[in-house]
This record gives C-alpha cells, sequence and structure tokens, in this order.
C-alpha cells in the first residue's frame, strides 16, 4: 500500500512538473505572427510566422478565393531575420531582411531589402549592389519612403550610395549620400527622384510618390550632434526650403511625421507646456503652424497614419490605458463599434487597409487577451477572425492587470501595474517588482 501510494505521489509530482515544463514553454513562446500587411485590393494577406529557432517565414494567402496558405520566402534567423513584409501591388511584396554581424568584435546592425512574388517566385535583391571598388561597405540596405498607387510594383526607396573607383581606372561612381529612387521591383530598372545628399537621413513623402521633406543631420566635429536639419520642397518645386530643426537631445523643436497632400501641411511633434503635442505646419511661405492635440498630463506621442498613403486618422496617448482619439468620425465609430463587438477586446489598433478603404486589418486585445487578427469588410459589414498572436496561451486563464498608484517613502505617489496570480487570495502573497527604467519609455496597460 505504501509503494503504491509512493508511486501515485511521484506520478502526481511528474504531471506537475509536465504541466509546469508546458506552461512556461507556452508562455515563453515566439508571438504566433509577427508581421501582416493586406493587399491593395483587399483580398490577400501576408504573413510572418516564427520559424526554429529566431527565423521566421512568410506566408500569403488569397482569403478571397482558396484561402489557402502559400510559403514565399525563409530565413533561418543565423543570422538573417524578417522584419517586415508590404505589398508592392497585387502579386509582389517587399520585405526588410534584418541582421546583426560582427566586426571586430562589435555588433554591427546590417540591414538589405528583398523582393518576391507572392507565390515565392522571382526573388530579388532590391537594395544597392556593391562594386569590389566601393570605398567602404554599405550596412544600411534601405529604406521603403512611398508604396506609389500604380499596380506596376514600382516603390519609391530611401537608398546610401557609396563611391566607387580605383587608380588607373575610368570607371567610377561619385555619387555618394542618401538620395530617393523610384525602383521597379520586377526589373529593377532605377530612376533617381532625389539626388543622394550627404548626411541626408530621412525623407517623407506625400503617400502620392512625391517627397516633400529632407532630413539633414547636423554634425559636431564629424560626429551626429543629435540635431536634425528640416527641409521642405513646396508644390510642385524641386528646390528645398528651411522648415526648422529638431533636437533629439534635449527634444526642442519641431520633428515632422507624415504629409498631408490635401491640405499642403505636415504633421509632427513639438513641445507644448513641457509635454509633446501634435502640430500641423504649413508646407509654403507662411509654415504656419496650428496645435492639433496635447494633453496636460502625458506626451502625445504617437501618430495614427493608415492605408498605403499613410493617410493621418488620430493620435494615441498613455495614460492608465492607452487611448487614440481619431479625426475622422468613420474610424472613430468603428473603433468604438469593433471594441464592443469583439471578445474582450479593450486595445483596437487598425493595421492594413485595401486601397479603396474598404478592407482592413484589426487587431483586438486587453490585458486578459493576448490579441487576434481580424479582417474587416466595411461595406458588408463582416469581421472574419485570421491570426492569435499567441495560440499557445488558448485555454489559458489570464491574470487581469490594475492601474495603481504605491505611496513611496517620502509619500510621492509611484504610478504601477498591479497582476495577481488567477485563483488564490490576494493576501501574503511574495511579490515580483520590476522597476522601469526611462525617462523617454513607459509600461503599458494590456497582456504581458
Amino acid at each position: 500500500m505504501l509503494k503504491q501510494f509512493i508511486l501515485f505521489a511521484a506520478l502526481s509530482l511528474s504531471t506537475v512538473a509536465v504541466a509546469q515544463d508546458k506552461a512556461a514553454l507556452d508562455f515563453g513562446a515566439r508571438e504566433g505572427v509577427l508581421d501582416v500587411s493586406l493587399s491593395p485590393d483587399g483580398t490577400k494577406i501576408a504573413y510572418i510566422i516564427p520559424d526554429k529557432g529566431q527565423g521566421s517565414r512568410l506566408y500569403t494567402v488569397d482569403i478571397a478565393n482558396s484561402g489557402k496558405s502559400f510559403p514565399a520566402l525563409s530565413v533561418s534567423g543565423d543570422p538573417e531575420r524578417l522584419s517586415y513584409c508590404e505589398w508592392v501591388s497585387n502579386a509582389r511584396l517587399i520585405c526588410l531582411i534584418s541582421m546583426v554581424l560582427r566586426e571586430a568584435s562589435e555588433p554591427v546592425s546590417v540591414s538589405r531589402l528583398v523582393a518576391v512574388n507572392a507565390d515565392g517566385t522571382e526573388l530579388k535583391l532590391v537594395s544597392i549592389r556593391q562594386g569590389y571598388n566601393a570605398e567602404r561597405f554599405s550596412y544600411f540596405g534601405g529604406s521603403l519612403i512611398d508604396l506609389l498607387p500604380t499596380d506596376d510594383g514600382a516603390v519609391l526607396l530611401g537608398r546610401e550610395y557609396v563611391p566607387e573607383g580605383r587608380i588607373g581606372s575610368l570607371i567610377t561612381k561619385s555619387a555618394e549620400g542618401y538620395g530617393v529612387d523610384r525602383v521597379d521591383t520586377k526589373t529593377l530598372a532605377t530612376e533617381s527622384v532625389v539626388r543622394p545628399t550627404r548626411f541626408a537621413s530621412e525623407y517623407i513623402s506625400d503617400g502620392t510618390g512625391t517627397v516633400r521633406i529632407m532630413g539633414v543631420m547636423k554634425t559636431d566635429a564629424g560626429y551626429d550632434s543629435g540635431v536634425r536639419r528640416y527641409v521642405y520642397r513646396p508644390v510642385g518645386q524641386t528646390d528645398w526650403q528651411p522648415l526648422g530643426e529638431y533636437d533629439s537631445t534635449s527634444d526642442n523643436g519641431f520633428n515632422p511625421y507624415a504629409v498631408d497632400p490635401s491640405d499642403n501641411a505636415v504633421y509632427g511633434f513639438e513641445k507644448f507646456e513641457g509635454r509633446f503635442a501634435l502640430y500641423k505646419v504649413k508646407l509654403d511661405e507662411t509654415l504656419s503652424k496650428t496645435l492639433i492635440f496635447n494633453r496636460p498630463d502625458v506626451d502625445v506621442d504617437n501618430l495614427i497614419t493608415l492605408g498605403r498613403k499613410k493617410r493621418v486618422i488620430g493620435v494615441s496617448f498613455a495614460t492608465e490605458k492607452r487611448q487614440a482619439v481619431y479625426f475622422d468620425p468613420t474610424f472613430e465609430k468603428l473603433g468604438s463599434s469593433l471594441s464592443k463587438a469583439l471578445p474582450d477586446a479593450a486595445l483596437i489598433h487598425f493595421g492594413g487597409m485595401s486601397a479603396d478603404e474598404q478592407k482592413l486589418i484589426v487587431w483586438a486585445g486587453s490585458d486578459t487577451n493576448p490579441g487576434q487578427y481580424y479582417h474587416f469588410n466595411k461595406a458588408t459589414k463582416t469581421v472574419s477572425p485570421l491570426f492569435a498572436s499567441r495560440p499557445e496561451l488558448e485555454g489559458y486563464k489570464l491574470a487581469p492587470v490594475k492601474a495603481v498608484n504605491i505611496k513611496s517613502g517620502d509619500g510621492t505617489l509611484i504610478p504601477g501595474y498591479l497582476t495577481l496570480p488567477v485563483g488564490i487570495e490576494a493576501k501574503g502573497l511574495p511579490a515580483i517588482v520590476m522597476p522601469h527604467g526611462g525617462p523617454s519609455s513607459r509600461d503599458e496597460w494590456g497582456f504581458d
């Protein structure tokens, strides 16, 4: 009898250990979906999922027809990783591959852009191919400036040019700096849109293929000073005019984010009474500035843009919970309706959108819901579930997160978040305290 009891106890402990191991693996797993994008016609979805180790895979699915997924691209994670993929057209995507390499024992970030068809064919390197005679190696593979409104597979890319040449050769390339090119991702035919400029670090397009703003790094003894000098192009002109400066070390000045071509203005953030606020600046000789939205208690820190044209539809900020304020009443109503209709959806984020703005990718989640992706059709008002952010956690009862204020020894109230174990009396429990760094970022309410 004693032997049977010991055997039963050992099996019970073994079962508990296996359950604990499974829970650790489930909660420690990478997110089930790393990136989701919607095709211009709204009928196809591209999504990136984790693979073995740190690897990842890109799949595409035609949700309007078969609903079958097709593998389009994969990377091993050693060291290449898929950062994002965007639809260039209804048949082709552009993807950013990033990696960390070792150079003289120091970690160095490297990136490259590639394009691929939705079925995985015609994979091509879109970043500039450097020759043997380049003066230095370019770690930067370029950036996506604009998804053009046409369906011909072309995009606007920010690209770094490095001079090439050698003694005794008449074949040289003198272009140097960061510029913008129109690149056909199928043929790789390239047309210069903004010539390469030394110390240029940023470009902002109007979403229709016209580059309106350039940011130039100001140096101090050859090093980045943290100050960006911004210039703009008036409508129909190619000459640059002064816009202003932004100092990232002191947060002084206007930091532009997105151009509104319908109003010939740029949205950006600037301090107002000690907090970041959203402003709009006219891109003409007046440079008139209008305060659009501010909060007296917290920074307004996120501009909400949507669709291929990156149309500005609102802002968000974090108090106890992150809140969104929509300038477009359509999305204000839609966000409120979806939050009520979808299960456990206190937080709503709009992702990709079709070119006609009738189909959207929506993410919904909360503190007890790690998140679910949906496809929403505005015309039919139908919502279809796509992917769970963390499918391994389905079936677990997750702990709610409560915003609290903790009084310190000198009476100062310290804001924080309290998470208590599920199904256990909140009394005499051990505590794990996780102080957050700062001051430029903060923890936020939601699943962790």
